[in-house]
């Protein structure tokens, strides 16, 4: 490229922070090259902070938009007077905080400040390309390493690098040029110097850099924002540095410094500061001295190197020849630096090549060809997999196996397959459960290698909708595992294929509108109280809708957020959207590559100490790596639970994956999932789900897969259901659009379910391949993509004879489904796992939900799932010291002790010999360590005898004593039931039966009988003698007890040998900031102390009362997040009775569009996507006799909004729907909080409270009225409303829910459920 003088010189930025500078950078990649191309900037750099986070992106920003990719990385670097740590070791947090201006400590802000960002010397770092003849890659490869060095070297999250780091790393191969350049800019030792005016320093720190580093791998910096003199980047300052590169004869070049695309992003960049540095807005804490840190054009670019080369030589004359040849020289060398640092993605990057672990790690020898051995393991699979077959079924196989085979040696990816099939071989080798999920189960070669569970044969699964030649990209195999083993299967992939080829997966978390309130309102110093509110006050929504959310959400308009005085905050909140804020470890990616993984992808460690990829899910296959989604399903874990229980207590081994013992045609279960009582079961316990079941009343495995695929928003948009439904129960024959669809459509009566079948249709109605019609179906995603296709598919179609009426009903099919249709190889892998939990809930329901109780795996809080088991006869066995352990586990009961069980319907288990004991981990506060101990201890003789030996601290000691822990040890008895609180029982029940629980009522301490209370005053006084008396293990009770053992990585046993790893499983372990590990009890020893008769005694029936019966509800509310002694809805009976409310129990026997009022604590709130955009809530409230479903739509939602998402205990009114033979919910008409009614009861009686609902009712339609017409006009949906509409014209809400409530990796620990679209407290 020619560069000629003048203003049209080409220019490159160098210096560029994106959005993927956390906190610090304000626009995308893709903004940022969009803007350089607008420009005619030919080639643009990269170079975010810390990380090549968005490398990836960028290139492929690049690579569409014709600019030419650059890449680099700004680092910290350790201070040459900084302590000295070898590389790989952690440094000290002293010399990793220390602040290099000043030798003494200096005072720490309150907020942080400059201990939050020490702001350490920096360097730009750019690796140069293949134009000076480095071997292709190496220039990238090095940068990884760097970056990927400087993050393991230190203190986990701040990287920072040494001098001595960059030049290993900078050292050129046999006598080549240097594969790095390292930029002195402002921020560097030397612009340091330089800003001081000692250029006798700074010519010495440059030296310094010189000595160290290849001539060639060494470059200043001038950066010129026109800042007031002294800033870094002020006039001055940029003319004394090109000055020092003059007198020194080194390499300049000409930044920009860019942290934002345009001017008018400044302000975004001044709150990334004070967030970052968590200060707030002041001239003395933000970086920028004005606007000029924007992505310039040439000509301003070109303006500034005339005003810097001209204050470098005052005897140039401003705008004279001399200057300009200056500047074209300052840019001549700039774009010198800038061709030589090109990247080509896919020589230098590896982007468009896959790259798989080597046959060798797989155990394939040099002479073996793995093709074969993926043949030969297959084959070797049928007769296990098929036996007792026919020879028609098992020809079927073999062709249906000859077919994949061959696509997959096409490909080349038998590699692929051998991995994933060790690493389920692996998970399943340590005993742990280990399903796959996704469009993977339509492969009959991962169900012949184990990795699947489903026969795609049996099931008329597709693989083309997995894989097949057409698509140029690895297919994708999720395997579930156990959510509680996760951490150690990860250990044990990294064991078995290294560090070098293994590393997880990253993810990005960006501004959502809680972290943007947060960090703005910090930044606008505004009282903590008032922004923790306001944050909490909105849903899990995009931070650009938030002004809008304050219009359309009546929860929120009536808060007081519209208010003019915020408009500027919320202005700043909805421009932090999107951006990247935190970069976290994602919850199951893995991945598996060669020997050279490290030389394409930068590892930091992730805050349990496991290698962490700087690049997401989405990268990592732009790359070429293969990414294995290896996901902790907490069902998973609790079935395993259950299975262990079973074998604990009754000797039964249970195997769910073996048919023989599990066949998947068991009647009872369908039963059961028929009745809808299906709670804690998977995929089929939320609302919408058990009304479906009532609805559809599934009878097989293949009813489940429709079922699962059924509650999907494809089949909603396209009014699927309704059909289907009609044709399946019979009130209306099935309807085929066409003859020839027949086949594709019958298991679903005419009705387009799954994915699978869209491919037959486009297949059937084109004559095309199944491989050809998944392009189709994924060419469907865009609006651009539906055009293509229409245009294409109606000519193919009307040549096969669709035309007219049926070719426009199965195009507007077929557009319908472009987005939101479902896999059927998804649905049948998840089928698995929901019918398996149902086969344990009918088959073994204590063990069942005492796994779901242990690992919370689905959408409601435990207490509702204790109610469910006492449903089925199971008694709920209190918190005992010398019983309970970490888990919730289950026990025989005597025949004595069983209560007589009144089934809610004869199709649900008797479960009435067992009990489910509570568990230690449940109590507020209480560590592992401490469960262990106390497991570790028991029994115990008393309370003295616990706190001698279990060392618990004395506020989980309380907890203890006010939930029960004791009450068994001293003999302190339920209480009995209060006259005019009798619990509600069923209607069915007949008036003897047993009530559900007692509810306890007031009594006083005896002479002679101990009580809690007395408990907690001898609790004092041991705590008071171990204070004042040395206790045997040397401290106070007071301070509780430690985890066991010296620290570890997180991740590993204390107790065993550490396993050995690669140099980067190891620095990347080191950094662990988990909690050390706990000694199981079963480890620990555990003696009996010598009692020297000083200890404090109990002294008995001191005539303390025992807690009453609310104040044993409210202690267990509070301690054990869940209600076990007494339901909290019992104590309000009387209103109850009073006001008529009809009991969940009884819902199903009322008719249909009658008006009826249900009571109940609130256990979920939820607000899907539905068809017309709105958003709709749906509220579940428990009575104790079972879950009622209430539907709120957007016309009823104002004067109610805000007591549905922050009450606790409603009211709710409205009709009855009856949609199938056990199919119900209410269409709810108003909510009232349970609290107030209650007060007014104990007032005024009923007529008090029917006057305390007409006032509320009256305020709260009065209030939204109010709101509604001060609220402003329109923002973009129908009546105003913003609606997002995909491609196949699905209208959602901005408000709805993008996953379920209480779905996650780690359960939550709350009273009730709250989806992401719920608002807050």
């Amino acid at each position: 490229m020619r560069l000629g003088a003048g203003v049209g010189d080409a220019f490159v930025h160098l210096h560029v922070a994106s959005s993927f500078s956390l906190r610090y950078g304000a626009s995308t990649p893709a903004t940022l090259v969009a803007r350089a191309k607008a420009w005619g900037q030919p080639a643009l750099a990269l170079t975010d902070r810390d990380g090549l986070y968005g490398a990836v992106r960028f290139a492929a920003a690049c690579q569409e938009a014709g600019v030419l990719p650059i890449l680099g990385v700004d680092l910290a670097v350790e201070p040459p007077d900084a302590p000295a740590s070898r590389v790989g070791e952690r440094a000290p947090a002293a010399s990793a905080r220390a602040s290099p201006r000043t030798a003494t400590p200096s005072r720490t802000p309150v907020r942080g400040g400059q201990v939050v960002d020490p702001r350490l010397p920096r360097v730009t770092v750019l690796a140069r390309g293949g134009r000076l003849g480095l071997p292709a890659g190496l220039g990238w490869s090095r940068l990884c390493r760097l970056v990927t060095a400087t993050h393991l070297r230190g203190e986990r999250g701040t990287p920072v690098a040494t001098a001595e780091l960059l030049a290993a790393h900078a050292r050129a191969e046999g006598g080549g040029p240097s594969p790095l350049v390292v930029l002195l800019g402002p921020g560097s030792d030397v612009g340091a110097a330089v800003a001081r005016r000692r250029l006798d320093l700074a010519a010495a720190a440059l030296a310094r850099w010189r000595s160290v580093l290849p001539e060639d791998a060494l470059a200043l910096e001038v950066v010129c924002h026109g800042g007031p003199e002294g800033t870094p980047t002020s006039l001055g300052q940029a003319a004394r540095m090109l000055g020092l590169a003059r007198h020194t004869g080194v390499r300049v070049v000409l930044t920009g410094a860019v942290r934002h695309a345009d001017p008018g992003d400044a302000a975004v960049v001044d709150v990334l500061d004070a967030a970052r540095r968590l200060v707030p807005l002041h001239s003395r804490h933000v970086d920028r001295a004005n606007q000029a840190g924007y992505l310039a054009p040439t000509p301003a670019m070109h303006a500034t190197a005339l005003d810097v080369v001209t204050a470098a030589d005052p005897g140039i004359s401003p705008g004279g020849a001399a200057a300009a040849e200056a500047a074209r020289r300052l840019f001549a060398e700039t774009m010198r630096l800038a061709l030589e640092c090109v990247q080509d993605p896919a020589g230098d990057l590896g982007i468009g090549s896959v790259h798989l672990p080597e046959p060798e790690v797989l155990g394939i020898g040099p002479a073996e060809d793995p093709q074969a051995v993926l043949a030969a393991r297959c084959r070797g699979a049928v007769a296990t997999r098929y036996p007792g077959r026919s020879d028609t079924e098992l020809a079927t196989v073999q062709t249906r196996l000859d077919e994949e085979l061959a696509v997959i040696a096409t490909l080349g990816y038998p590699t692929y397959f051998l991995t994933v099939a060790a690493v389920t071989d692996l998970i399943r080798d340590l005993g742990c459960r280990v399903a796959a999920r996704g469009s993977g189960a339509g492969s009959l070669v991962n169900y012949l290698l184990g990795i699947s569970g489903v026969d795609p044969i049996r099931y008329g699964l597709l693989m083309e909708r997995f894989c097949s030649p057409l698509r140029a990209q690895l297919p994708d195999i999720d395997v579930d595992v156990e959510s509680a083993r996760r951490t150690e299967i990860y250990e044990q992939v990294l064991q078995r294929f290294g560090g070098e080829r293994v590393t997880c997966v990253s993810m990005m978390d960006t501004y959502r509108v809680r972290h943007a309130i947060r960090d703005v309102g910090a930044a606008l110093s505004l009282p903590p109280h008032e922004v923790d509110a306001m944050a909490k006050a909105f849903p899990h929504i995009a931070a650009r809708n938030a002004r809008a959310a304050i219009v359309d959400l009546p929860e929120l308009r009536a808060s007081g957020l519209g208010s003019a005085r915020l408009d500027v905050f919320f202005e700043l909140v909805e421009r932090l959207d999107g951006l990247p804020r935190h970069v976290a470890l994602h919850p199951c990616g893995v991945i598996l590559s060669n020997s050279g993984l490290l030389d394409r992808t930068p590892v930091e460690a992730s805050w349990l100490g496991f290698p962490m990829s700087q690049f997401d899910k989405d990268d990592v296959e732009t790359l070429g790596l293969l990414k294995l989604d290896i996901l902790g399903i907490r069902m998973q874990s609790a079935m395993a639970h259950a299975v262990a229980e079973v074998q604990r207590v009754d000797g039964s081994s249970v195997d769910l994956d073996d048919q023989a013992q599990v066949p998947l045609d068991d009647e009872a279960t369908f039963r059961l999932i028929r009745t809808t009582h299906t709670l804690g079961c998977f995929q089929i316990e939320s609302p919408g789900q058990r009304e479906l079941v009532g609805k559809f009343g599934p009878r097989s495995f293949e009813d489940l897969v429709i079922d699962i695929s059924l509650f999907r928003p494809g089949p909603v948009k396209s009014d699927m259901i309704v059909p289907f439904l009609s044709a399946r129960n019979g009130w209306r024959r099935a309807h085929y659009i066409h003859p020839g669809l027949i086949p594709a459509l019958q298991e679903t009566e005419g009705v387009v379910v799954f994915h699978e079948q869209v491919l037959q249709i486009v297949a059937e109605t084109t004559g095309v391949s199944l491989a050809y019609a998944d392009e189709v179906r994924r060419a469907l995603g865009s609006p651009d993509g539906q055009r293509e296709i229409e245009a294409w598919w109606r000519p193919a179609a009307r040549a096969r004879g669709y035309v007219g009426a049926v070719a426009e009903q199965i195009w507007a099919v077929l557009k319908a489904f472009a987005s939101f249709g479902f896999c059927k190889a998804h649905a049948a892998a998840f089928a698995l796992p929901t019918y398996q939990s149902a086969w344990l809930k009918t088959h073994h329901p204590a063990a069942f939900l005492a796994g779901v109780l242990t690992h919370d795996p689905g959408m409601y809080p435990k207490r509702l799932i204790l109610d469910d088991a006492r449903s089925l006869g199971i008694a709920i066995l209190g918190l005992d010291v010398n019983a309970s352990t970490g888990q919730y586990r289950i026990e025989r009961l005597a025949e004595a002790d069983r209560v007589p069980h009144q089934g809610a319907h004869p199709d649900l288990p008797d479960a009435s010999g067992y009990g489910i004991r509570l568990s230690l981990a449940d109590v507020k506060g209480i560590s592992g360590a401490e469960v262990a101990a106390i497991e570790a201890g028991a029994p115990y003789a008393g309370l003295a005898d616990f706190v001698a030996r279990a060392q618990v601290s004395v506020p989980v000691t309380e907890r203890l004593i006010l939930a029960g822990g004791f009450d068994s040890v001293y003999g302190i008895e339920p209480l009995p039931t209060a006259a005019g609180f009798a619990p509600r029982r069923p209607a069915s029940a007949p008036a003897s039966a047993p009530a559900s629980r007692d509810v306890p009522t007031v009594r006083l301490g005896r002479r002679g009988q101990v009580t809690r209370r007395d408990l907690l005053v001898h609790l004092a006084d041991l705590d008071r003698w171990s204070r004042s008396v040395r206790s045997p293990r040397g401290r106070s009770i007071s301070g509780g007890i430690k985890a066991w053992g010296k620290a570890t990585d997180g991740r590993g046993s204390p107790w065993s040998d550490p396993v050995p790893r690669t140099d980067v499983a190891v620095l990347a372990s080191a950094q662990s900031q988990a909690a050390r590990p706990v000694r199981p009890a079963a480890l620990q020893p555990s003696q009996l102390l010598l009692d020297l008769g000083d200890t404090p005694t109990l002294t008995r029936g001191n005539g303390l009362p025992e807690l009453t019966g609310p104040e044993r509800v409210r202690a267990e509310l509070d301690i054990l997040g869940l209600d076990a002694s007494a339901h909290v809805v019992d104590f309000y009976a009387p209103l109850l009775e009073a006001l008529g409310t009809t009991r969940a129990f009884d819902l199903l026997d009322t008719r249909t569009t009658r008006v009826v009022w249900v009571a109940g604590v609130k256990v979920a709130t939820q607000t899907p996507p539905v068809r017309s955009g709105r958003r709709v809530v749906f509220l579940t409230v428990d009575d104790g006799t079972g879950p009622a479903d209430a539907t709120f739509f957007e016309d009823v939602q104002g004067p109610y909004a805000a007591t549905i998402f922050h009450s606790w205990l409603l009211l709710v009114r409205g009709q009855v729907r009856r949609t199938g033979p056990r199919g119900v919910s209410i269409l709810a008409s108003g909510a009232w909080e349970l609290g107030e009614l209650w007060e007014a009861w104990r007032r005024g009686g009923l007529d008090a409270v029917q006057e305390a609902l007409e006032r509320a009712d009256a305020m709260a339609q009065e209030r939204a009225e109010a709101v509604g017409r001060s609220s402003r006009d329109g923002v973009g949906g129908p009546n105003g409303r913003p609606v997002l509409v995909h491609a196949s014209g699905f209208r959602q809400s901005p408000y709805a829910d993008v996953r379920p409530a209480g779905e996650g990796v780690k359960a939550p620990r709350k009273l009730w459920h709250a989806s992401p679209g719920s608002a807050g407290h």
